[in-house]
């Protein structure tokens, strides 16, 4: 069951549980969090405030402790059965991690106090997904970095993703709108900090089987619709 908040539309109880499993950590997760990493260079910044905004059942604290070993993990997320489940998992994995119950619209921290923000799959369900965006600036330092995954309109709006899960239809964005609009917020990057993965999982009509069947090989970008679009953007300085 699911129901449309003001701000967000939860998850159904079948994509709860997905959430839990090792496809979702190993296919999902990891995959974007290195990803991400690579998008971001060597050193990866290290130390200071990361947020995980969106943290869910805190599947991603370990990878992003092991990356980017924090001096202060806080976890956001707006479903009190998921941060009760994300206790539960950084205490399993012993990382500190501060949990707020929150959406991410409505971000209860101080402006300019948060290093690294990490965004992975929550935009889809959000009502408010420019406010979102604001609060994101807001909380990030200057020189702060948004670490940015998300499936666009193309995943969110195929029959499977439909039929299993539910999400705010008028708001899903295709990979140039999400780039728009991190462009329209103030954040910076290049052609080099944007990847599109377009990952088998991510293409509900058959999931690529004729690609990695070798039947079919899969269209070029520029000549897909993109299923995904991974982002590391930064806040700069003041002038």
């Amino acid at each position: 069951m699911t129901y449309a908040s003001p701000t967000y539309v939860e998850e159904t109880r079948i994509g709860f549980r997905f959430l839990a499993t090792r496809t979702w950590q190993h296919h999902v997760l990891r995959v974007a969090i290195n990803d991400l990493k690579r998008l971001l260079g060597e050193p990866l910044p290290r130390g200071g405030v990361l947020l995980d905004a969106g943290c869910g059942q805190g599947k991603s604290f370990r990878l992003l402790q092991a990356a980017f070993a924090p001096d202060r993990m806080i976890g956001l997320d707006a479903d009190p059965h998921s941060l009760a489940l994300s206790r539960t998992e950084a205490q399993r994995e012993g990382i500190a991690a501060e949990l707020i119950a929150a959406d991410c619209a409505h971000i209860d921290l101080p402006d300019a106090s948060v290093d690294v923000l990490f965004c992975h799959q929550t935009f889809h369900h959000l009502v408010e997904q420019e406010r979102a965006l604001a609060e994101f600036w807001r909380v990030l330092k200057p020189g702060g970095r948004l670490l940015f995954a998300e499936s666009t309109k193309a995943y969110i709006d195929s029959w499977v993703i439909r039929w299993f899960f539910r999400h705010p239809m008028h708001v899903q964005k295709s990979a140039d709108g999400y780039l728009a609009m991190l462009r329209t917020q103030g954040f910076e990057f290049t052609d080099a900090n944007v990847s599109l993965p377009y990952l088998w999982w991510s293409r509900a009509k058959d999931f690529g089987l004729l690609e990695r069947w070798g039947l079919r090989a899969p269209p070029p970008p520029g000549q897909r619709e993109e299923t995904l679009v991974n982002v590391v953007a930064r806040k700069p300085p003041p002038a």
